[in-house]
């Protein structure tokens, strides 16, 4: 009961990146870089482990951004010159690379660190994959012409990837849609079907993450300015009850969010978020049960999965840590308390 998993992101170590960062320049180049990664990974796997984390991820070691590092093996991009863009509804801008042609993999995207950390732990794997929702709101587009028609090809190739991520032993894909909270009638419109092309044909768990971003200042400023409840969630909930995807990853602790909204999502396992990656704060595991304790009011307590908020990339590594050590030790107590 109330197995624990992490939302998809771990601080990189400083030898590998520069620390504190969310797009965190690399410290390592060539053939130095590609087994740095991989040691990364083996860390994050083994910190995980220590912590008590049931369902482990590579930690994402081996990408620069959650997006991005998706994007880099995908031709038919340029990134050589870079746009500005706004991104999740001018929320704030950024650099992007322009899409200029047809879209296609150019291989495989991360078969190194899936079979790297497969190899490594006998827990259940998880690897994440940005969704094509948020990929098509991070990146200019001057081929297709047209958002959803782009977004659609970019759910061919994540469901291409996410399919051999499965033929190497991964348990759990989860695509990554922050812009799902951002435009909920686009969710209802095409979103979701966006989002079951990238998980067609698969056998393994399936997942969405949903969340009101990293705890970086413009989510931060963005979230100060959403009233007293954010209710976001409360359009695009029923939508996702009804679809393929398995599981759902939501923002819990700290957050605005009534968590009634949860019940919106019948039928679904729901990874709730009890620990705030938007504060240094150092959750007691007290409080993570707390948190699983009131999702419990809406959630069956054998769908409830405990979760982070969010990513931890731009954290402190030690925060990071003593974060998920409460995140285990919450998980088990919650299961003594309501076992």
């Amino acid at each position: 009961m109330f197995p624990t998993t992490v939302a998809g992101s771990m601080p990189k170590p400083s030898w590998l990146a520069e620390p504190d960062k969310l797009w965190a320049p690399w410290r390592l180049a060539g053939k130095d870089l590609e087994a740095g990664k991989l040691d990364a990974t083996l860390l994050a796997i083994k910190l995980q482990e220590d912590s008590g984390i049931d369902i482990v991820s590579d930690g994402e070691q081996a990408r620069q951004h959650f997006v991005h590092g998706f994007l880099e093996s995908v031709a038919g991009i340029d990134f050589a010159h870079k746009v500005e863009m706004g991104i999740r509804n001018n929320r704030y801008k950024a650099m992007v690379p322009t899409v200029t042609g047809q879209l296609r993999l150019k291989g495989r995207v991360h078969q190194m660190e899936a079979r790297h950390a497969r190899a490594h732990t006998k827990r259940k794997l998880k690897m994440t994959l940005p969704g094509p929702m948020t990929i098509s709101d991070t990146i200019a587009d001057a081929h297709y012409g047209d958002k959803v028609k782009m977004a659609m090809a970019f759910a061919k190739l994540l469901n291409q990837e996410a399919r051999a991520l499965e033929a190497d032993g991964v348990d759990v894909i989860q695509f990554d849609e922050p812009a799902f909270n951002v435009f909920m009638h686009e969710v209802k419109d095409w979103g979701i079907e966006a989002l079951h092309r990238a998980i067609d044909g698969l056998k393994c768990t399936t997942a969405v993450h949903i969340c009101y971003g990293y705890g970086i200042k413009a989510n931060i400023d963005w979230k100060q300015s959403l009233g007293g409840e954010w209710r976001q969630y409360e359009e695009i909930f029923p939508a996702l009850a009804k679809s393929r995807v398995n599981q759902v990853s939501v923002e819990c602790r700290n957050a605005r969010v009534p968590l009634k909204l949860l019940a919106l999502l019948e039928g679904k396992d729901v990874l709730v978020g009890v620990i705030d990656v938007a504060t240094d704060e150092i959750e007691t595991p007290e409080q993570v049960a707390a948190v699983i304790g009131e999702a419990m009011k809406f959630v069956a307590k054998e769908r409830i999965i405990a979760c982070t908020n969010c990513g931890m990339a731009p954290m402190r590594r030690d925060i990071a840590a003593a974060k998920l050590k409460a995140l285990g030790a919450g998980a088990a107590l919650a299961r003594k308390k309501y076992a």
